[in-house]
């Protein structure tokens, strides 16, 4: 079993206004490198904040078509080096012939999830097509965006991470969260939560506090979920891709309003009563 490592440290600082200079300390997110390996081979190398790290294995072999479901992951274990993190993982035969077939490495930082892609068609391979019915309301989505607030525990400390949340809405409630340095991650990360739970992404949608970009459509298409909701806006490629895919895109939601750009049907547009 691998030492935690704390999501956060202290730091000193010098703080300077228009009165005058002041020492003292300021929380900050810790960041380390995470390694997948595969059989006897490392596949990719993110940094990413030291927690919840079976849940980023997880959902980052799910979101990237490494594992077809929780169970392709025949075993996983988390050690830490002095460098590090490696996650060891094995997967069960075909998918392991699968992955030898496409391998490609991704060193990338925190803020990219497509560092090291070899080929341009495998940055814009198509959105995989999503056709969960779903239905949700405005209070809804407001009251999605308010528990993923209340959830962010570590943003609250430090105010440098992002936070990706699920809302089911039979349970009318956010079932999970997670939080990381990098969008991705953080959404890498709710994607293992919510396999380990064993909660079907297509019954809900999930909450961003970031902004839109291609490749989170991409991942949440891989899970299967069919709304995306996120407090800025997307790029006119997550747009386009989200529309191909049947998705629909919520995003500059704030307190009092949120945007739809595609697929509005999932969303009652009545005014209240």
């Amino acid at each position: 079993m691998a030492t935690p490592r704390p999501p956060f440290a202290k730091v000193p600082r010098t703080l300077l206004t228009h009165d005058g200079v002041s020492n003292g300390a300021r929380v900050v997110p810790e960041e380390v490198a995470v390694a997948f390996t595969y059989g006897s081979a490392t596949f990719a190398v993110m940094m990413a904040t030291p927690a919840d790290i079976e849940d980023f294995a997880i959902g980052f072999s799910l979101t990237e078509g490494i594992a077809g479901s929780f169970p392709d992951i025949t075993s996983i274990d988390v050690v830490s080096h002095e460098q590090g993190i490696e996650v060891r993982m094995t997967l069960g035969t075909a998918r392991d012939e699968q992955l030898l077939s496409r391998r490609r490495r991704l060193a990338g930082p925190a803020g990219c999830g497509l560092c090291g892609i070899e080929s341009l068609e495998a940055a814009v391979a198509p959105v995989r097509m999503v056709k969960a019915s779903l239905g949700v309301d405005r209070t809804t989505v407001f009251a999605a965006l308010r528990a993923l607030g209340a959830r962010q525990r570590l943003n609250e400390a430090t105010h440098a991470v992002h936070a990706a949340g699920f809302w089911s809405v039979a349970q009318n409630q956010l079932v999970a969260a997670r939080e990381d340095v990098g969008r991705h991650n953080a959404l890498d990360k709710l994607a293992g939560a919510l396999a380990r739970q064993r909660v079907d992404p297509a019954t809900g949608f999930i909450v961003l506090s970031s902004r839109l970009s291609i490749e989170l459509v991409q991942k949440a298409a891989m899970i299967g979920c069919p709304m995306l909701v996120a407090v800025s806006a997307p790029t006119n490629f997550a747009v386009r891709a989200a529309e191909g895919a049947g998705m629909t895109l919520v995003a500059v939601a704030r307190d009092d309003s949120f945007e739809i750009f595609t697929h509005p049907e999932r969303v009652a547009t009545s005014a209240a009563r």
